[in-house]
């Protein structure tokens, strides 16, 4: 009788959960989303640095023909980053039997997108006025920031990418250089290991 009842505990909690959180996000959709950021980042890395060290300090007059490829190739990036999430959290949605939009999804997006665009308009702001070293650090840290945001509406292992993409920001912060090279890491990297790590989880 008891088992039951812990039973029946657990299933009234599970089905709240799924009613107050998205919880169709893929390991997959990660893993791509990681993949297209690494492919993103070693374009820009060959358009901002060509022909340097790629081990030195990296201290670089950007042109604005190098704005325009580093914008064209960040456009392409996302685009083919969001593509991919969207195609996986599909499938997997459909795996789950739930809606793809609803009003979860909404709130979630409303709450990712508000630091995100922010955090977007201001780095484009410093970029255009030639502070191309402080970009890397503000992107990652207004990603984390936007992870935490939207962390409630969806699974809890976002809230932690989240803080450690915040905190990766302010140490690349402090090494203004590398930028890019932390960038790489931030979301292509640990964007990987939270895809692997899902997808181990889903699957035990």
């Amino acid at each position: 009788m008891k088992e039951k009842y812990i039973e029946d505990l657990k299933e009234i909690k599970d089905i709240m959960n799924r009613s107050s959180r998205f919880i169709s996000l893929s390991g997959l959709s990660g893993i791509s989303a990681g993949f297209c950021a690494l492919i993103g980042a070693f374009l820009a890395y060959n358009t901002v640095y060509q022909n340097q060290n790629y081990l030195g300090y990296r201290k670089v007059i950007i042109t604005s023909d190098s704005i325009s490829t580093l914008l064209l190739i960040a456009i392409g990036t996302i685009v083919v980053a969001i593509g991919s999430v969207i195609y996986f959290t599909t499938r997997e949605t459909k795996k789950r039997n739930q809606k793809i939009w609803d009003y979860q999804t909404k709130r979630l997006l409303i709450n990712l997108s508000i630091p995100l665009v922010t955090g977007g308009i201001l780095a484009l702001m410093f970029l255009y006025k030639g502070y191309i070293g402080v970009v890397a650090p503000l992107t990652l840290v207004f990603y984390g920031l936007a992870l935490v945001n939207a962390s409630k509406y969806t699974l809890d292992e976002i809230r932690s990418l989240g803080i450690i993409e915040i905190c990766l920001g302010l140490i690349a912060m402090q090494f203004i250089g590398y930028g890019l090279i932390f960038w790489a890491i931030g979301f292509g990297v640990l964007h990987i290991v939270y895809g692997v790590i899902m997808q181990l989880k889903n699957k035990s």
